[in-house]
């Protein structure tokens, strides 16, 4: 099954009035500016870090497969339009005007610029400020982007939800109960009660003050999201 046609699958099967009301008629794949924007996208995504790998061709195409009849010209335009990143954040907004009601094909079309991305095994700074910058056209969320990294490249180790062992679209009491569980864990009246040294009761101070930190983090960027305007 193409990439295009399992996409639209998933919005077929996710469908909600209040989510999606309104998405272009047909498959994604038999759109032409869809067609057009992802690969596009895909082709400038792998300039990004100044050179341009067959490899990454093989690997969009792995992900994002042309419908039959139209690989030549899917080629061709990818091959084209790789000569220079200029002009992705119009093939970015243009995307995201056509699907702004199908957010989750969006974010597929990330994910799989990520694996795009990563083909090469190595992911560079410039690539990573390139699918930052497309996710933020599509009208994503930091939350949403730093997600789709955890997926790809896994948790930093201070990232605060790695911190906690949570999953970033974990829900806010999912969030709170691994809290708990964690400090508990951590506390240090623990470590006094177990006869341990105080290099040990300051350790598991020190943990529990981090874990108690990444809970705040977590929750702050929540409510600044969750405020009106907010990205």
């Amino acid at each position: 099954m193409s990439f295009w046609r399992k996409i639209a699958g998933l919005a077929v099967r996710n469908l909600d009035e209040a989510d999606c009301p309104v998405c272009p008629p047909g498959l994604p794949g038999e759109d032409p500016a869809f067609t057009t924007a992802v690969t596009a996208l895909g082709a400038k995504l792998a300039k990004a870090d100044g050179q341009a790998h067959a490899v990454e061709y093989e690997a969009f195409a792995g992900v994002f497969q042309p419908e039959d009849g139209s690989q030549g010209n899917v080629r061709r335009l990818f091959h084209l339009a790789r000569q220079t990143t200029r002009g992705f954040e119009s093939y970015a907004r243009r995307l995201a005007k056509r699907y702004r009601h199908c957010p989750q094909l969006l974010e597929d079309v990330v994910d799989g610029l990520f694996f795009v991305a990563t083909s090469d095994g190595v992911l560079t700074a410039d690539e990573l400020a390139y699918l930052e910058r497309v996710s933020e056209l599509f009208g994503q969320s930091p939350l949403t982007f730093r997600r789709l990294k955890a997926t790809h490249l896994g948790l930093e180790r201070h990232d605060p939800y790695a911190v906690l062992g949570v999953l970033h679209d974990a829900s806010d009491a999912e969030v709170r109960v691994a809290w708990k569980a964690q400090l508990s864990e951590a506390h240090p009246d623990r470590a006094r009660a177990r006869g341990l040294p105080n290099e040990f009761i300051e350790v598991a101070e020190a943990k529990a003050a981090s874990i108690n930190a990444a809970f705040d983090t977590v929750m702050r960027e929540r409510r600044t999201l969750a405020m009106p305007g907010a990205a």
